[in-house]
């Protein structure tokens, strides 16, 4: 081990292969960061203990060991191993490989069919797949960026586990660096700055990083290079985001429930997260003003009108200063008392007039143009309110024979205690006037 790092030591003839491909794992023990699938007591752990593997969905990133874990689990249970990529297999190839299959079983031999990209393939394609599973042709592995709720058919995730393969954290990567450096048989010419610098430009991807390593290593660089002569030669790898993709949601989610949770700094966090994506920031004011109406409410009635005006100013002032507005906006919303009781009285007024259907308003409170209808009681004994002596009659204005329904709730906070104080008002003086 002495010349391990040894600059001049000697390469393999395997030295022309793809770092990525040179150092694929052989069993999965080696697999880096996805102990929870991998581990003892973890699903694939119990499946393998067990002697009973059933067909796997694998659901992460790029670059985290979905192809990796497929190829050994077929070496671990005495499967052949088939690769295919929905991106470029059709009907009649996929028929290639079923036959095949077929033919293998009655030989013997059991069937591992990795399909990368499955969410690719259409509905009818991913039916053709259902016979092929249930009799026992294939075991069926397949790997997704994307959600399998929304992009696989219930048929083929009700015949498969799905396991969510995570992003390799930061130890995850300095491990997968350190294996690096022993294949090349040398240290990467980083400093210790430089060295984490290069682990953060992966984002996560074992892949990208076993690349960047590649071509680091290939510099002639005479002393270590600082993180500036790292970034002047590298380009930081563009962050992970499809604006119509999981990632979009999640990161919508991400702030919605930020700012819902008081937290400005994480809302600016995942809002700066969406901007460098590349979302619109349309579409982020009109969200923000959405979080206004339904998490602030009447709490803070003004919030709906600083999200307005936010909106306004980008539009006035465009990119990049008009996000300026907005995240003041975002600011405000997270910092400003929280209350979805109109939200949830909304909601539960939808709830009741779909229950109670075409039920009519109360005679007394419907107008009477005609003698027609004075005659049949419109509008009789209807109390105008601001005669009353407090401006409130108390009158019923709910459907006759209907319990009356309470759907605002207020809380207390914010400009909402003092609307509690009112609803508390009134309904005394409803239990008042009930008792006249």
């Amino acid at each position: 081990m002495a010349d391990l790092f040894d600059a001049g030591a000697a390469e393999s003839p395997a030295a022309s292969r793809p770092l990525a491909d040179r150092l694929r794992p052989d069993k999965l023990a080696d697999v880096i960061g996805q102990d929870q699938v991998l581990g003892p007591e973890s699903p694939l752990g119990i499946m393998l203990a067990s002697g009973s593997l059933s067909s796997l969905i694998f659901w992460g990133p790029p670059g985290v060991g979905k192809t990796t874990i497929a190829r050994l689990l077929a070496d671990e249970t005495d499967l052949h191993f088939v690769q295919i990529s929905a991106i470029f297999t059709g009907v009649p190839e996929l028929r290639k490989v079923f036959e095949a299959a077929k033919i293998r079983r009655q030989n013997g031999k059991g069937t591992l069919l990795f399909v990368d990209e499955i969410h690719r393939f259409n509905k009818a394609q991913q039916d053709g797949f259902l016979p092929h599973m249930e009799d026992g042709t294939i075991l069926l592995v397949g790997a997704t960026t994307e959600n399998p709720s929304f992009e696989l058919n219930a048929a083929v995730l009700s015949r498969a586990q799905v396991l969510m393969l995570k992003r390799l954290d930061l130890k995850d990567l300095a491990l997968l660096a350190q294996r690096a450096e022993q294949e090349l048989g040398r240290a990467l010419p980083l400093d210790g700055p430089a060295r984490d610098a290069l682990l953060e430009m992966a984002d996560g991807d074992g892949r990208a990083l076993l690349n960047l390593i590649e071509q680091v290593a290939a510099w002639d660089a005479p002393t270590k290079l600082s993180t500036d002569d790292l970034t002047k030669r590298l380009m930081k790898r563009a962050a992970k985001y499809d604006k119509s993709g999981d990632e979009h949601y999640n990161l919508i989610s991400a702030l919605h429930k930020s700012v819902r949770g008081s937290d400005p700094d994480a809302a600016l966090y995942w809002f700066a997260r969406m901007l460098t994506g590349g979302e619109d920031p349309r579409y982020l004011a009109r969200r923000i003003t959405r979080m206004a109406v339904e998490d602030i409410g009447l709490a803070d009635p003004q919030a709906q009108a600083v999200c307005l005006q936010s909106w306004e100013t980008y539009e006035r002032l465009g990119s990049p200063e008009g996000e300026l507005a907005l995240a003041q906006a975002l600011v405000y919303l997270a910092l400003a008392p929280k209350s979805n009781g109109a939200y949830v009285g909304y909601k539960a007024a939808i709830a009741a007039a779909k229950k109670t259907g075409s039920e009519p308003p109360p005679a007394h409170i419907l107008n009477a143009p005609t003698s027609l209808m004075k005659e049949q009681g419109f509008g009789a004994g209807y109390a105008y309110d601001h005669d009353a002596e407090d401006g409130f009659s108390g009158q019923n204005y709910f459907p006759d024979g209907m319990k009356r329904g309470v759907y605002y709730t207020p809380v207390d906070r914010g400009f909402e205690r003092e609307l509690k104080k009112r609803v508390d008002y009134f309904a005394g003086l409803r239990a008042k006037r009930a008792k006249n």
